[in-house]
This record gives C-alpha cells, sequence and structure tokens, in this order.
C-alpha cells in the first residue's frame, strides 16, 4: 500500500495540481466538484463528455470560468492531460485512454486521488449485496462513540473536496463499487467485502473480473480486513489480516436468533435490532468487526436501537386502505430481492423487473414461488423473469406492466386488507430510470397519489 502524507487542515494536497494541466472524462457527481474546486484554484481543466455542450447543466458558467469542453462522440480524441480524472462507470481498458497512459498521462479517479492525499483512518466497503447499510453502519456506529466521520464514495459527499477538513484523528467511511476498484491502485486502512455473487456482468467481462474487481480493496498491509466467512468466494481471500463474519460457528462475529456475538460474548441482543431481516444482522455482523477497536458498546447499543435503515432498502412508504408499501428499488440483483423478501413471514405483492445485467434471474422462480403470492413485471427483465415463472410453473399471479404508474395501479387493485407491496426489481434501472434512487422516488410518488 502506497505511503499517505499526513496534511491536517490545509489545501496542501492541491499544489501538486496546481501545475498539471487537468481533465474530467464524464460530468456528473464524481468529477463536478473537484471541477469546481480546480477552477477556484486556478488550475486549467477541460470536461470531456459523450453528451452534447448544452446538455451539460451551468455550461456557459462553466466556460466564462475557463473550462474547456471537448463533447459529443469525439469527446476523447487528442487526450493531452497531464492527469485524467474518471467517472466511476468507465472503463479503464478504452483504447484512448491505454493511449494516453502511453503518452504519460496519468489515469485516475477521486477515490484514488482522496486515499493518496487523505491523512485519517479509511474505511473502504464493497460488496454484491449490503454495501450501502453497512457503511452506513460503520458510520453511524463511529459516531455514536465521538468520532468525526466522512461518508462517501458510492453514497454521501464528495471526499476528495473534503480534505482541507480531515485530520488526522477521523475516520472515512467509503462506499466502493466494482467499477472504482477497477479504477484503483491504492487501497483503504480497513476493508470490508460483504459477499460476491453474479452482478454487472453487463460492464464486467465475465464473472472472473468482477471477482478481481472487487478483491482488489484488499492489502496485506492492512490494519484488517473484514470477510464474509460464509461466502465461499470471500472465504478464498482470508489472510493473516483477515477477520471473518457469518453465522457459522467458525466466524470471529457471528449472528444467530439471540443475536451477535464476539467470541462468546453477546454484544447485541437480536431484540435491540430496529432494522429488520436476517440480511441485516450480517451487516451489522460486518459493520461491528470493521470498527470494533474504535467503538463503544454504548454506541452499539444506541444504533442498533434508533437506526431503521436507509432510503430505497425495505423502507416504508405508506398504509392505504390495509395495504403496506415498501419501497426496496435498491434491488437490482436476486440475491438482493432474496434478501428483502425473506425479511418478511408472509408472501407478498412484488413489482420486479428492470435494466437486463446479463445476470442469473433463474433463481427468481423459486423464491417467487416460495415468497410471493403475485408478480408484477415491469421493464427489460420482465419476459424473462415472466419466462422462468412459467418454467417453474408459479401458482401465483403473473400481471405485465407499462410503467411504474401502471404497476402501483395493478398493484393496489390486486391487494386486500392485511397484503403487503414491495418494489424489488430485481435489476438494474437504466432501462426506465437514471438511477434507482429515482426509480424509488417515482414508485414512491405514485404510491403517495393512490
Amino acid at each position: 500500500m502506497t505511503a499517505r502524507k499526513v496534511m491536517g487542515n490545509n489545501t496542501e494536497y492541491l499544489n501538486s495540481y496546481k501545475s498539471k494541466s487537468i481533465g474530467f472524462v464524464g460530468a456528473g457527481i464524481s468529477n463536478m466538484p473537484i471541477l469546481r474546486l480546480f477552477l477556484e484554484e486556478g488550475i486549467t481543466v477541460t470536461l470531456r463528455d459523450k453528451k452534447s455542450i448544452d446538455s451539460i447543466k451551468n455550461y456557459e458558467e462553466l466556460l466564462e470560468k475557463g473550462v474547456t469542453f471537448r463533447t459529443g462522440e469525439d469527446y476523447l480524441s487528442d487526450i493531452y492531460e497531464d492527469i485524467i480524472f474518471l467517472s466511476p462507470a468507465l472503463r479503464p481498458d478504452f483504447p484512448e485512454f491505454l493511449s494516453a497512459k502511453e503518452r504519460g498521462t496519468l489515469i485516475t479517479t477521486e477515490l484514488e486521488e482522496f486515499l493518496k492525499h487523505c491523512p485519517c483512518t479509511t474505511i473502504g466497503i464493497t460488496g454484491s449485496d449490503g454495501k450501502t447499510t453497512t457503511s452506513t453502519l460503520c458510520a453511524k456506529l463511529l459516531e455514536a462513540s465521538g468520532k468525526k466521520v466522512y461518508l462517501g464514495g458510492n453514497i454521501g459527499e464528495n471526499l476528495f473536496v473534503k480534505l482541507s477538513e480531515i485530520s488526522k484523528s477521523d475516520f472515512a467511511v467509503i462506499e466502493i463499487s466494482s467499477f472504482q476498484l477497477m479504477k484503483m491502485s491504492r487501497q483503504p486502512t480497513i476493508s470490508i467485502i460483504t459477499n460476491v455473487s453474479p452482478n454487472h456482468l453487463d460492464w464486467h467481462t465475465g464473472m472472473d473480473e468482477y471477482v478481481f474487481a472487487k478483491k482488489r480493496i484488499l492489502s496485506p498491509s492492512q490494519t484488517r480486513n473484514v470477510l464474509n466467512g460464509d461466502d465461499e468466494t470471500t472465504l478464498s481471500f482470508k489472510g493473516e489480516n483477515s477477520v471473518l463474519f457469518g453465522k457459522s460457528e467458525k466466524n470471529d462475529f457471528r449472528f444467530d436468533d439471540e443475536g451477535i456475538r464476539f467470541g462468546g460474548e453477546l454484544l447485541l441482543k437480536d431484540e435491540d435490532i430496529l432494522l429488520p431481516g436476517i440480511h441485516n444482522r450480517a451487516n451489522y455482523s460486518a459493520a461491528i468487526a470493521a470498527v470494533y477497536p474504535f467503538i463503544t458498546k454504548e454506541a452499539i447499543h444506541s444504533v442498533a436501537k434508533s437506526f431503521g435503515g436507509v432510503e430505497h432498502r425495505i423502507e416504508l412508504v405508506r398504509e392505504k386502505d390495509g395495504v403496506t408499501y415498501y419501497n426496496s428499488s435498491i434491488d437490482s440483483s436476486p440475491t438482493r430481492t432474496a434478501a428483502a423478501l425473506n425479511s418478511f413471514k408472509e408472501k407478498l405483492i412484488v413489482i420486479a423487473g428492470g435494466y437486463d445485467k446479463n445476470i442469473p434471474l433463474e433463481p427468481l422462480g423459486e423464491l417467487f414461488e416460495r415468497k410471493a403470492k403475485a408478480v408484477i413485471l415491469m421493464g427489460n427483465t420482465g419476459p424473462k423473469i415472466e419466462k422462468i415463472l412459467c418454467d417453474v410453473k408459479y401458482s401465483g399471479t403473473v400481471i405485465k406492466a407499462t410503467d411504474m404508474a401502471d404497476a402501483v395501479k395493478k398493484a393496489s387493485s390486486l391487494a386486500s386488507e392485511g397484503d403487503k407491496v414491495i418494489l424489488s426489481p430485481a435489476a438494474a434501472s437504466f432501462d426506465l430510470y437514471p438511477n434507482f434512487m429515482c426509480r424509488g422516488k417515482d414508485f414512491k410518488e405514485k404510491v403517495n397519489e393512490l
């Protein structure tokens, strides 16, 4: 692992960029705060984006401030900058990036540069499922123990622009996707891999590359890395500095019907955990394992009793006419949907379907037979799921919907008093929405309009 420079509360880290020409590829939330910071510091900036210039927010203001634009189909031509910041969604092996790298351009990202300069303990969380909840729990446990915490990466704030505020005694909690890991050569002080199952195979070249990306979060020099001991893939990553969590007896931090244990000690009673679902017991175990040296037992109990979850994850929307509606738009894979549905004792009315990530959907057949009294299908994967349900002779009701408004209307018409309706797509959102947050927001709006 590359040694980090201890800086304190100043902007010294910006000096290494002031003599360079900087390019940003992608006008998204990862790049734009840094671009604006660099403009304030008088740094030469180019913004490259495949979209047309007039579709970029506040482009006229940026032009006035001296930003050079390269947009449209040729946005990657003639890369001349000293440093290029890539947005998370871009693969690092585009021919244009490889050629620029050969010419001496540094190809980097927000998180790579943050880890290069960050003076404090960093905790990185990745995995196929549970990243956001586990990241949030890490942050809340530390905060409840009196620590100053910065939460970023896939969630929270842009961490690079916060570097001037961060001191050595603080903590940075970072949710990291496989996309981001493919472009990172530095690792956090502490890492967590929640689990590994097929995901994002539309972006990765295959499962081998996806697993390789997840493993990149690990380093032999880390203080500790926290691994799911019940997951064969993550268990295969085990090293001398590994700490295991899970349900089986072999794990250092484990959960059972009574609660969460460390060794023989019951740290947290199950009845004291507000957040529902066995998958959230795993998330708690992972988070506690990562931050255990820095937190108090009082913090563990206070967070467990007060934290009800994060938005779009089995989020209670409302109850109307005796029917309860839940938003779990984050469920972008069959494993996430399984975790959500298994959190309930009864069968649910499930709204599913979305963007096709080329991951296996067959497990949904058995799952929906067991946990869904009806399935309302929409999006690109709707027909695939319908065929799977037909193949397993699904005994419930299957209904097709054209969009979210139609799906919510049909779910409401189908539901009786006491029923529960959940949006749990088992797919990404990109066929109809920019991201899962927009999808979840649309679902909540349609439910509240009933």
